[in-house]
């Protein structure tokens, strides 16, 4: 009889393609985790994986193989749904991905409430600017900047949100702000490095910026926001972020608005999941309650 468990280890290493973060996940030691992947791959009689220098890829066999064990760990988790021993109580895992603006800034913040009344529901948060997660099945439900082809998801809009432009207070009293686009040519622009942004909607920002020297470039939003709080320059940035930091000011309110839009992504056998359904609402209260995000 072949092991769910073993099934498990096969899901988090397919999905981390590392074998210390697959061990970290599934709260085991790393020989534990190639232990039960070898029990595995005898029980199916198949090799599953490769190893190379970029981790860990499955072969031919092991990509027919991963769809069942998706089938299987949805089904496991609509079973701990039912037999949850308080009504209405949600247990388990939920991983939400997310892009990093939106994660960090205002789905973390809204976790509080979703955790006191699920006390034994963990949720796994990822926040990323890359096309890459997205492309694969490790999460039970993304927000995205990009709408994916509904082949194997559900797809919806979550919401429009704008993007300006900011500076701190002391920048533009020691360089002076801006008066028209014209001028941005002048000032440093802070953004994403261009080798790891991938993300279409935001590489089209560039047209808009074609004035703009970017001479600070990070990974993420919250780098892009801490230098524009320190005075290394312009950084454009989600209002919900910008507005809210009183350290910061707006730059080219008028002349300077940019409007992307978040989409809602569940795999198609996902969506009657109690704990994904709870995530969903939790995405719709956070628009509805902010003033930057328009459903």
């Amino acid at each position: 009889m072949v092991s769910a468990d073993n099934f498990r280890v096969f899901l988090e290493l397919a999905r981390s393609k590392r074998l210390g973060d697959a061990a970290q996940r599934l709260q085991m030691d790393q020989t534990t985790v190639s232990r039960r992947l070898g029990r595995l791959e005898q029980e199916l009689n198949v090799r599953l994986f490769d190893r190379g220098v970029s981790g860990w890829t499955l072969t031919e066999a092991g990509r027919r193989v991963l769809p069942h064990a998706e089938s299987m760990e949805t089904i496991l988790a609509a079973a701990m749904d039912s037999a949850s021993p308080r009504t209405g109580a949600l247990a388990g895992t939920v991983r939400v991905l997310s892009p990093d603006g939106f994660g960090a800034y205002l789905l973390i913040p809204a976790l509080s409430d979703l955790r006191e009344r699920h006390d034994d529901l963990m949720v796994e948060v990822f926040t990323s600017t890359t096309h890459d997660l997205i492309t694969g099945r490790d999460f039970d439900i993304a927000i995205t900047l990009e709408k994916p082809s509904r082949r194997l998801v559900e797809v919806h809009k979550l919401a429009d949100y704008d993007l300006g432009l900011y500076a701190s207070a002391e920048y533009l009293e020691r360089h002076g702000a801006p008066r028209d686009r014209s001028e941005l040519a002048e000032h440093p622009f802070i953004w994403y490095l261009d080798s790891l942004l991938d993300v279409q909607p935001l590489k089209s920002l560039a047209e808009h910026l074609a004035e703009a020297r970017l001479m600070v470039q990070t990974n993420n939003i919250t780098g892009h926001y801490t230098a524009a709080r320190q005075g290394l320059g312009i950084a454009p940035l989600p209002t919900y972020i910008g507005d809210a930091e009183p350290g910061l000011v707006r730059v080219l309110p008028r002349d300077f608005t940019v409007t992307r839009t978040y989409w809602v992504v569940i795999p198609k056998d996902l969506v009657r999941l109690g704990r994904v359904n709870a995530i969903g609402a939790l995405l719709k209260q956070i628009v509805d309650d902010s003033e930057h995000l328009r459903a």
